[in-house]
């Protein structure tokens, strides 16, 4: 039966539609393949999603060997619920894809372009999904070298520049998992996640495993951004192809927070981390820095995508916060933020590909005057906007309400003091954009833009999917806050109260 085998489809899928594009070749019948591809792909994390509900852990040995001597695909809720957001974000992004990448992309390479989405689609999943840490590392070097093609392949001399940076510092996040994995393996004997963690306990207070950790978190904080480690992230985002832009910035760092929590909880065990290590306030202090430092930048830039580079810098942070608080509450509320950054982003991101698609820039100083032009997008980067700042009625309010919450909860004012006043930092931000779009005169890239130019309607579809997302999760909000709640309250049954 086709449905006990869903889970290897999820990976299958769109890593054997990868190469099939390079045969097709021809740039629209590449991009509606790709784009079916990652509906299916949608639809079998919806179907997954329920039959973790309804059944519990999923478990799927691949060639038949069982776990722990084979490879395991292991869905729990945390992984059903990353699923849902990845191949969410991956087929509505690129249904929209078509205008502006053929915008940003010669037309002769628009193929390796969709070729190179489905790999980093497959990474991505596979990342997810997988029970062993050996072919955790395998599925993040697929996800990682697809995102340097991505990133390299635009028009503009720059995106070389990125992905050569990008590819310098994911080689040494990747080198830092790879030791960390090696060093695991080396006082366990085995690879299989589950199994590192039942035997760990054999192993505590060694070296070995401190260094283990510390490789660990290390590498993850450079493929994730947080800060310090985010020195890629900004030109990364600035300057590749705006659509690669907006689904790295919706999927690729928040793939990696996952990681970090799977590993702290359900391999390292939360008694190593934040007891006998005490890597609570390390990552505290780390959260809090890259929330004020990401925020400061932002205010400082020009460019929209730059922008929105640092703000993601210092939207890492309140997800790393959450963890950092070390309770079930913190947990839950990285984990709505999780789902909710991702939505507001990529609202962000795609009301930025269109300015770019009519006016070719992203500086805000030259796009005086926007909203009397194009007064409907702007309403969308508005809503996207207020939701990034945190004001009620749209996500973004839900996840500084239950880190507050978190926060308060134990007796930590001074991160609620960081949280109010990043908040205030994001106004002054966003108000820059809103401020020159709205109450200054029509600047003369916006009077040039063409208004008989065709309209990416398909794109634009795809934006206000993701505005009313904005607004229908800060007004209902109980499928991401159930769900995150959920899986915090079993990570700490099944992996800390022992």
């Amino acid at each position: 039966m086709i449905n006990s085998h869903l889970p290897v489809l999820q990976v299958l899928l769109p890593l054997i539609a990868a190469p099939l594009c390079v045969i097709l070749r021809q740039s629209v019948l590449s991009w509606l393949f790709a784009t079916l591809i990652c509906f299916l792909s949608f639809i079998i994390s919806c179907v997954l999603f329920n039959q973790v509900l309804e059944s519990g852990v999923i478990s799927y040995a691949l060639g038949g060997w069982l776990s722990p001597w084979g490879i395991e695909y292991r869905l729990d809720k945390l992984t059903a619920f990353m699923l849902l957001i990845i191949n969410g974000v991956a087929a509505i992004v690129l249904l929209g894809a078509r205008e502006s990448i053929a915008d940003e992309i010669s037309s002769d390479r628009l193929y390796l372009f969709y070729t190179a989405f489905l790999l980093n689609l497959t990474g991505v999943l596979g990342v997810i999904m997988t029970g062993d840490a050996f072919n955790l590392f395998v599925f993040i070097e697929i996800a990682s070298l697809s995102s340097y093609a991505m990133i390299s392949i635009g028009n503009d001399r720059r995106c070389l520049y990125a992905a050569f940076k990008y590819l310098i510092f994911g080689t040494i996040g990747a080198s830092f998992i790879l030791i960390s994995v090696g060093l695991l393996y080396a006082v366990t004997g085995t690879l299989n996640m589950v199994d590192i963690f039942q035997r760990l306990p054999d192993v505590e207070n060694t070296k070995t495993l401190t260094t283990a950790l510390v490789f660990f978190v290390v590498g993850i904080g450079i493929k994730a951004a947080i800060f310090p480690l985010h020195l890629w992230l900004p030109d990364a985002y600035s300057y590749s192809p705006s659509i690669v832009s907006t689904f790295l910035a919706g999927t690729t760092t928040k793939v990696f927070v996952y990681v970090l929590i799977r590993f702290i909880y359900s391999v390292f065990g939360y008694e190593t981390v934040f007891v006998q290590e005490a890597m609570s306030h390390v990552l505290m202090i780390l959260a809090c820095a890259g929330i004020l430092y990401g925020s400061y930048l932002a205010i400082q830039q020009d460019s929209l995508k730059r922008l929105l580079a640092y703000s993601s810098v210092a939207q890492l942070g309140y997800m790393l916060l959450g963890i950092s608080l070390a309770t079930e509450a913190g947990l839950a509320a990285g984990l709505i933020h999780v789902f909710n950054h991702a939505i507001i982003k990529v609202a962000l991101f795609l009301s930025v590909i269109i300015i770019i698609f009519y006016t070719k820039t992203d500086s805000i100083s030259k796009l005086a005057g926007l909203a009397k032009t194009m007064p409907l997008l702007m309403l969308s980067f508005l809503i996207g906007g207020l939701s990034l700042i945190g004001v009620p009625l749209t996500a973004g309010f839900v996840s500084k309400w239950f880190l507050i919450k978190a926060s308060f909860e134990n007796g930590y004012w001074g991160l609620v003091v960081v949280i109010v006043f990043s908040s205030v930092l994001a106004i002054i931000y966003i108000w820059k954009f809103i401020e020159v779009a709205y109450f200054k005169e029509p600047d003369k890239v916006v009077i040039a833009i063409d208004g008989n130019q065709k309209t990416p309607y398909l794109l634009l579809f795809s934006l206000f999917v993701f505005v009313i997302a904005n607004v229908y999760f800060g007004l209902d909000s109980s499928l991401n806050v159930d769900m995150a709640n959920a899986i915090a309250q079993d990570f700490y049954l099944d992996f800390v109260v022992q």
